[in-house]
């Protein structure tokens, strides 16, 4: 069962299509067994196992055809279960697969990285990793709340992979899931410029052409006589990366690079000693810019779920499916509410105006008997609609449903109705049909679009029905949650 603040409970499909897709990408890298493993020796680079040998068995967050190599590079995907801005941010979906399996399937993909360890809190976080193919890392309450740094979960993790597998850690990798587009290829570049071209540290960068710039503060810059402003007595704006008195072109200015935030690779003996993950010489991974985004709130959800149908399959999956199969169907005990758009999915989307300019819209009995049973079992309820018009009110007031409408900005609408109603939002179920219902997406556990919904959101929906909007749709979820017997 789902408990307030964790994310929704990974089901067996999830685990078993994200443990597929790895296993497939790992034997398409991993040489045959009568050609031996290469094992990466500066010394010795030819030297390989003899023919026919047969390979160890592989530990978890190990990648086949790299166990025993004298460099042995462990990526750290720190996953804690608690997020503010997000709720159960690491389970949530993009593509189809939970953010913390897209990360692990890059590093897996990967052919430098030789052990890929995730360190969580979360049981449920644990369980997807491991389905995913990773070790998993116990992270102590001591370094797992809001204050907590990145650096001391690599650190913990390392010496629990150390101590659990008896051996030292040459790389070590800071990989974060909140990156849902990081590719296998931009791990292995912060890997390669560590273990192949000697830096001691190295992250992922974005090409950046802006002009940044600054709050001032008062008396932080004199007047420039020109103006009419106060001058000294003013604050005023500074440029970070330029001079705001000269606008050069862009060609004619030095490159600037954004930190993506994605991956980071650091000696491992180094990163003891400085305990930070910028020490020594620093490399720059440059990256595809299109594919730079970092996860902190509901928005940038929605638009890793709006992108991930154009940016392609989950990263370091080749081959196979474009997408994963969905997870099963909710059921009762991960449920405690239910929210409901109206227009396309208690309707068809459609509006019928007569000649003095009402409007009329169509509604399904079976929906009726779907909510009323929801009602009975106790479970919240809501209607959440943008639409102004007084029909969204009267069909509420018929079903004895609480209703907001005409509200511009639902996400904090549904945000505030949980707090009211002491609601974890992970555990409610939201249906909708259109793009403005993204946001309400990336705030539930539950996401669910009806049959006719646009393409890009039954791309984000966690589930989608058989039945469109206004033909018996918020029925069927009714039946998914209660029982097909309904």
């Amino acid at each position: 069962m789902s408990t307030p603040g964790h994310g929704p409970a990974p089901t067996a499909a999830v685990t078993a299509a994200v443990t597929a897709a790895v296993t497939a990408a790992a034997e398409q890298q991993a040489e045959p067994a009568t050609k031996g493993i290469t094992m990466a020796n500066p010394e010795h680079p030819e030297q390989t196992a003899p023919s026919g040998t047969v390979p160890a068995p592989v530990p978890a967050g190990a990648r086949e055809g790299t166990v025993g190599a004298p460099r042995r590079v462990l990526a750290v995907i720190p996953a804690r279960g608690g997020s503010k801005g997000v709720p159960a941010k690491n389970l949530a979906e993009v593509g189809g697969a939970p953010l913390v399996a897209r990360a692990v399937a890059a590093a897996l993909a990967a052919p430098l990285v030789t052990h890929v360890a995730v360190s969580t809190d979360d049981a449920r976080i644990a369980q997807v990793a491991r389905g995913a193919g990773a070790e998993v890392i116990e992270r102590p309450d001591d370094i797992a709340g809001d204050l907590a740094t990145s650096e001391a979960a690599v650190l913990h993790a390392m010496d629990t992979h150390e101590a659990r597998h008896g051996h030292s850690i040459d790389v070590v990798l800071l990989v974060q899931c909140t990156s849902p587009f990081l590719g296998a290829d931009d791990i292995e570049g912060v890997t390669s410029a560590v273990v192949t071209d000697g830096a001691d540290s190295a992250l992922t960068v974005a090409p950046f052409h802006g002009f940044v710039w600054r709050d001032g503060e008062p008396t932080s810059q004199p007047g420039d006589g020109i103006g009419t402003g106060a001058g000294s007595e003013a604050a005023g704006g500074d440029g970070v990366n330029h001079d705001k008195s000269f606008r050069p072109r862009r060609q004619d200015r030095p490159q600037d690079y954004l930190e993506t935030g994605a991956a980071y690779a650091m000696d491992a003996s180094g990163f003891r000693k400085a305990g930070h993950r910028f020490f020594g010489r620093t490399e720059l991974v440059r990256t595809d810019p299109a594919r730079v985004l970092e996860i902190d709130d509901p928005h940038d959800l929605a638009r890793a779920r709006a992108l991930a149908p154009l940016l392609g399959p989950v990263p370091g999956f080749a081959p196979g499916p474009r997408r994963l199969a969905r997870p099963a169907r909710p059921s009762r005990d991960e449920i405690d509410a239910v929210v409901l758009d109206f227009d396309g999915t208690q309707t068809d989307d459609r509006v019928l105006v007569d000649s003095e300019g009402r409007e009329l819209v169509a509604v399904h009995r079976g929906d009726g008997l779907g909510i009323a049973a929801l009602r009975r079992d106790e479970l919240k309820l809501l209607i959440l609609s943008s639409e102004k018009n007084p029909v969204v009110a009267a069909r509420a007031d018929k079903l004895k449903v609480p209703v907001l409408h005409g509200i511009d900005r639902k996400d904090l609408a549904l945000k505030q109705w949980c707090e009211e109603q002491g609601i974890a939002p992970e555990r409610v179920l939201y249906v909708g049909n259109d793009v403005n219902d993204l946001p309400c997406f990336g705030l539930v556990g539950w996401p669910v679009a009806v049959a006719n919904a646009h393409d890009v959101v039954r791309d984000a929906a966690r589930a989608v029905t058989s039945a469109p909007g206004g033909a018996g749709a918020i029925r069927e979820i009714a039946s998914w949650i209660l029982g097909p017997s309904l």
